[in-house]
């Protein structure tokens, strides 16, 4: 078991670990005998999913990953209780123990590290050469899509693209968003021409996932900090891609906002997932604990972990989303109180409830990392700001999006009402910002477009305020000390 217990301890200097005894090994038994079978292949992706979603540890089956991005607008915590990790990004002073961000860095350089042997090793593997193709595309995926979360969240972080343990992993540099995006562009690159049009599983990509996220890293690349703005052009086309062959990804808009929050456990997947992880209540920590207690007011058995920015919901457009968006009477009996006479005097966010209002911390629901509006926004706002400005088109992929959430006969947008180009990007930059509430998207997006600074100097006197200045030192997080008291180059 030598094999093992090398990869096990690189994970644990890689990630971040508490201890060897404590690393979960499935899907690492990856000796250069059982990577050359297509079996053993495909239990080194095991590996890679498993990083991105274990429940209470690392990855995304957790609030940790919406934790990280509440300094944005739509998103606060309870000012005491327990909620110290929380609030440090509500209030701009996050530490390098905190567990909330650690967990997503964690979860993510797992994946990174079961995809890379997938990745150095899939050439040599025997078997079925479509299928081996597959599992190496989904690879490159998950490896694009991690580095993808890690540079949004920490900046320059250390780049590694092998899977096994060296001594110079514990002296690696970091490398700057630009190397890393480079990386994460290729891979999405081979991704989207190795994946089949027909995913697997639900919790698995296909080529039209790949398409939609690179799309989005287009988009984020043209903004802060590489403002590489020839960029969205790129991200219009690749978005326009998705959009005219939706229907061969098995993509799709639901008719009504409400079905997209139904939260039914017995639904594996919805039309407008482009790319989800699984949560399973049957395994061990794959159950999916954002859902429920996290997102509940005490008053219904919740955590009060996360719920509304005041200014956030009274700006809400009125209609059919924001009703479907927000909880606003609280109560498990017959008598209910309105938020503003709750213990915590604001509204809660509804997508975030199990049908049936059932008050737990573990369910098999999913948690969606991109929905299908979001490649109609990427291509409304990237068509705006690139070349030519805005097309008919563009005002389409806007007036999909919202029209679903304002009442019955809301008046479409149109190249007529004599909107700018500027002018049009910013409706669609906000209508992503209804669209995506407490979906760890608003964030990203003030981070690009540099609006951090002014989205807070917004916010209502009664929410949590930042306790300095807000810089651009603050759109990242500090790497975790587990990693930079290992390795002193991680501090430069």
């Amino acid at each position: 078991m030598k094999t093992l217990a090398i990869i096990g301890i690189a994970a644990m200097l890689l990630a971040g670990c508490k201890g060897y005894l404590e690393e979960d090994t499935t899907g690492l038994l990856y000796g250069p005998n059982v990577l050359s079978t297509q079996d053993g292949l495909e239990s080194a992706l095991t590996g890679a999913y498993r990083g991105l979603g274990s429940q209470w540890s690392y990855g995304f089956l957790h609030p940790s990953a919406n934790a990280a991005t509440i300094g944005s607008d739509d998103v606060t915590t309870h000012p005491a209780s327990n909620k110290a990790d929380w609030r440090e990004f509500d209030q701009f002073n996050v530490s390098t123990t905190n567990q909330r961000s650690g967990a997503v860095y964690n979860g993510c350089y797992k994946a990174i590290q079961g995809a890379n042997n997938v990745i150095n090793n899939y050439s040599k593997t025997v078997g079925t050469k479509a299928t081996i193709d597959i599992i190496a595309g989904e690879a490159y995926f998950i490896r694009g899509f991690s580095y993808y979360w890690l540079t949004r969240f920490y900046g320059s972080i250390p780049l590694i693209t092998v899977g096994e343990y060296s001594s110079e992993l514990l002296t690696i540099k970091k490398s700057t968003p630009a190397q890393v995006y480079e990386l994460i562009v290729a891979d999405l690159k081979k991704a989207e021409t190795m994946l089949p049009n027909t995913r697997r599983e639900p919790g698995r990509p296909n080529a039209g996932t790949a398409k939609a996220f690179l799309a989005d890293v287009y988009l984020t690349m043209a903004g802060w900090p590489l403002k590489q703005t020839d960029k969205y052009d790129l991200a219009a086309a690749k978005a326009k891609e998705v959009i005219d062959n939706r229907a061969t990804y098995g993509f799709a808009l639901m008719p009504t906002f409400a079905a997209v929050f139904e939260n039914d456990p017995a639904v594996a997947i919805l039309p407008e997932s482009v790319f989800q992880i699984g949560g399973f209540t049957g395994g061990s920590g794959t159950a999916n604990a954002t859902y429920g207690n996290t997102t509940m007011p005490g008053e219904e058995g919740g955590w009060d972990d996360m719920f509304a920015e005041l200014n956030f919901f009274k700006n809400f457009p009125e209609g059919p989303r924001k009703d479907a968006t927000f909880r606003t009477e609280f109560g498990l009996g017959a008598t209910k109180i309105p938020w503003q006479q709750s213990l915590t005097k604001h509204p809660y966010y509804k997508k975030w409830y199990i049908k049936g209002n059932v008050v737990t911390s573990s369910i098999s629901l999913p948690t969606v990392m991109m929905r299908y509006p979001h490649v109609l926004t990427i291509y409304a706002e990237a068509k705006a700001r690139g070349t030519g400005g805005p097309d008919q088109a563009a005002y389409d992929a806007l007036n999909q999006v919202r029209l679903r959430g304002l009442p019955a006969g809301a008046k479409a947008l149109s190249p007529g009402d004599g909107l700018t180009a500027a002018q049009f990007a910013d409706a669609v930059v906000q209508e992503r910002a209804w669209e995506f509430a407490c979906e760890r998207t608003r964030w990203f997006d003030l981070i690009r477009l540099e609006k951090v600074e002014d989205a807070n100097a917004a916010k209502s006197p009664e929410d949590l305020q930042p306790i300095k200045p807000i810089s651009k030192a603050n759109y990242w997080f500090p790497l975790p000390y587990t990693d930079t008291s290992i390795n002193p180059n991680l501090n430069q």
